[in-house]
């Protein structure tokens, strides 16, 4: 069977292959192991991949490049809305050659994936990638996707991150990972071989945008080392924010509590887990962040926003929430913790043994069964080992 995926992510095609945003194309190899022939439409560039992308690592996927359209000035979006019928075109191009369709939402070409993939593919599932509630500064678009999926209308399979109120019977809570089952293990050891430190060791992983209030996280540690507490910081990921926060350490004098590493590869991600005591994510919006999954898998103390899925993720003694854009907050939670790291060991635990219930290998074969269910087909299981690529962070 051909699944087409419609998908708003940037792709890099290079002599090594076709690359991509490292959780998004670890994901894709996963559905590519569940068909015969996985064609992506989606845009494409042909330059170098920034240090957050992998390769796909099977060799049944393929891409049919979209022209990237959009933008936030008032002339792009004008354009963009010009440009629907020839976006519409080609997409329709592409789902001409396949048997089903995997619509990914929120995006530009999501949305228009939704309008035709509801006439054009009887098989056809959704994700929706993103927050499944409403939220602050929210755009317009993106709340029409969601009601969209919701919908009866859309009469189909949608896989949601996190369980919400009135929930139709078709928008099933999904959640993906990054860790295969050699990760996990690792992950079950680092936790045995945990020992004290005498400074608190602080990490972030993602990309550096306003949204994710890196500048909070800054602010809460210089508040935390002005009470004489020892603190370091390692802050992982690229991004456009990345000057002004190396610029706003200074400022906060902190140049030797924080270290900005840039995109590093997976297995060096791990490393980092191995060797920190708290995560903290404390962004304005966030759907199913993988960071902060794979943290409490290592057995961090986790620290993240009241927004989106982290309540449910950090619920029930798991980790701490607070307000997005709370100073004085997160330096207080970060403060117990320093002085008294043991209050926080059942926490570890609990967030350790909710986290691996998620790997790769489970991931592909829940979608197996919600396909065979939902679709009527009988795709067989796989057999073959699912291994994380070594990728950017």
């Amino acid at each position: 069977m051909r699944l087409g995926v419609v998908s708003n992510v940037v792709h890099y095609a290079t002599s090594d292959g076709l690359h991509a945003y490292g959780p998004y194309a670890r994901e894709l190899d996963i559905w590519a192991d569940l068909f015969d022939e996985v064609t992506i439409l989606g845009p494409c560039r042909n330059t170098r991949p920034p240090g957050d992308a992998v390769p796909f690592t099977r060799k049944n996927i393929t891409i049919v490049p979209q022209k990237e359209r959009g933008g936030d000035s008032l002339s792009a979006k004008i354009s963009l809305l010009m440009s629907v019928p020839a976006m519409m075109q080609d997409l329709l191009r592409g789902m001409a050659n396949v048997d089903a369709i995997h619509v990914r939402c929120p995006g530009n070409l999501g949305l228009l994936g939704v309008l035709l993939g509801r006439f054009v593919a009887r098989k056809r599932i959704a994700k929706y990638a993103g927050q499944w509630t409403p939220y602050p500064g929210e755009q317009p678009t993106v709340r029409l996707q969601r009601w969209l999926l919701g919908s009866s209308w859309w009469g189909a399979p949608v896989t949601v991150y996190g369980k919400w109120d009135r929930q139709p019977s078709h928008v099933i809570p999904f959640f993906t990972s990054l860790m295969d089952a050699d990760h996990m293990g690792r992950a079950r050891l680092a936790i045995a071989r945990r020992e004290p430190s005498a400074e608190l060791r602080i990490v972030y992983l993602g990309r550096l945008t306003t949204s994710k209030n890196l500048d909070v996280l800054l602010r809460a540690i210089q508040n935390v080392t002005a009470q004489g507490l020892r603190v370091r910081c390692t802050i992982v990921g690229e991004g456009p924010e990345r000057q002004s926060l190396e610029q706003l350490a200074m400022e906060l004098s902190l140049a030797k509590n924080v270290r900005f590493t840039g995109g590093v590869p997976h297995e060096e991600t791990s490393t980092i887990l191995e060797d920190a005591d708290v995560l903290v994510l404390v962004s304005e919006t966030e759907g199913w962040p993988k960071a902060l999954a794979e943290a409490m898998a290592f057995g961090l103390v986790c620290i993240g926003s009241d927004r989106g899925l982290i309540p449910q993720m950090l619920g029930e003694g798991r980790g701490i929430v607070v307000p997005p854009g709370d100073v004085d907050a997160l330096a207080k939670e970060l403060g117990r913790i320093a002085r008294d790291p043991e209050r926080c060991l059942s926490m570890r635990g609990r967030a350790a043994a909710w986290a691996q219930q998620y790997s790769l290998e489970g991931l592909r074969e829940a979608l197996r069964c919600l396909l065979n269910e939902r679709w009527g087909t009988n795709i067989p299981p796989v057999t073959r080992t699912v291994r994380a690529v070594a990728g950017n962070q």
